[in-house]
């Protein structure tokens, strides 16, 4: 990639800042985006995955720090988006000293990028980056941090979904309701018990059979392929797994009236499947609008909130949801639409505090 695309490539995306490290004596090649500061320092996750090259490890940290930032506005926090990536394979690369190497990268940054867990992390590598810089969240509460986010992000996708089901059917309960979950790994795992628990129909699916089967029998939920689960027939689609699962090509075959997940990056060629889901009728409610309770946890985490604050505003993703599908409604505009002027609205107005 030549530096003048690069630049354009930032340009498009108004992206503030890409920062690149190589550590060749300890095998590190990292890449951390920050989208915009707008709202607070820019926070994101930290995954480590073997691309197929430089060019795609790029583009997936300037769409995830993007994201992070209208996440974060809907939210109603004061973060900005950022996004790390390490390039690498996370099972058989990864090290103390590799992980501690990035510490000291992001130290470098002087609190202008707060390092999470995401794809191919955990809260041990979040405690070796923790040993070389302050500037970290998700941390053990063994280490006075907010713990395992997993339960706050389904939490909030729980919420997401409950508000759609009020948005098309005029009660938000779920009893009767069947949901797909595809993927049900930390996130959807937690997801699958909390629908269950209102007695909802539950149908899931996972790339590793193993893991499908065990979730199934463990909530008393119907196992389905992986490949097909976005052709049942069921009121929400919930991808929790790979994004991009939204596209041209699935939209078609989609027989759910509500698409509602955890997973980031649903939609594969926006333009085109934002278009083909409001000719199918199909209720897509955003991932950055309600996959942020991880987010919200980590944000407490920094502020030094309790459990009863984390889950107030985990809750408040219920309202934030309402008042997309309404502005969609109301102006007449996809919910992709709505919830990002939502966002920049929010964005452009705490702006103005700084000038």
């Amino acid at each position: 990639m030549q530096n003048a695309s690069l630049f354009n490539l930032m340009a498009s995306s108004e992206h503030q800042n890409l920062f690149f490290c190589n550590d060749p004596s300890v095998g590190l090649k990292a890449i951390i985006a920050i989208h915009d500061t707008t709202l607070g320092p820019a926070i994101g996750g930290v995954r480590m995955l073997p691309y197929e090259s430089e060019e795609e490890a790029i583009e997936d940290a300037l769409r995830l720090s993007k994201a992070i930032t209208y996440k974060s506005s809907l939210a109603g926090l004061n973060l900005g988006g950022g996004c790390a990536v390490i390039i690498g394979n996370n099972r058989t690369e990864k090290s103390e000293v590799l992980m501690r190497r990035f510490g000291k990268f992001v130290k470098g940054l002087s609190g202008n990028f707060i390092a999470s867990i995401d794809v191919g992390t955990t809260q041990r590598d979040l405690e070796y980056i923790h040993a070389e810089t302050d500037f970290v969240a998700g941390l053990p509460t063994s280490m006075n941090g907010g713990g395992d986010t997993t339960v706050f992000a389904a939490r909030g996708v729980f919420y997401g979904i409950k508000a759609s089901i009020k948005e098309l059917y005029g009660d938000d309960s779920l009893a009767g309701r069947k949901i797909a979950v595809q993927g049900v790994g930390s996130v959807g795992e937690q997801l699958v018990s909390m629908l269950r628990a209102e007695n909802a129909r539950v149908y899931v699916s996972d790339m590793t059979e193993e893991r499908k089967m065990k979730v199934a029998a463990k909530y008393k939920a119907e196992p389905i392929q992986y490949a097909t689960s976005y052709e049942l027939d069921v009121d929400v689609y919930a991808p929790c797994a790979l994004g991009g699962t939204v596209n041209p090509d699935t939209v078609p075959k989609m027989r759910c009236k509500i698409i509602a997940g955890s997973a980031n990056n649903q939609l594969k060629d926006e333009e085109r499947t934002i278009e083909l889901l409001k000719e199918h009728n199909i209720l897509y409610t955003p991932d950055f609008l309600i996959n942020s309770g991880a987010l919200i946890s980590c944000y407490s985490e920094l502020e030094g909130y309790g459990t009863d604050r984390t889950e107030s505003l985990i809750r408040n993703i219920y309202s934030a949801t309402r008042h997309v599908l309404q502005t969609s409604r109301e102006e007449n505009m996809t919910t992709f639409q709505a919830a990002k002027q939502l966002a920049e609205q929010r964005i452009a107005d705490m702006a103005k505090l700084r000038k």
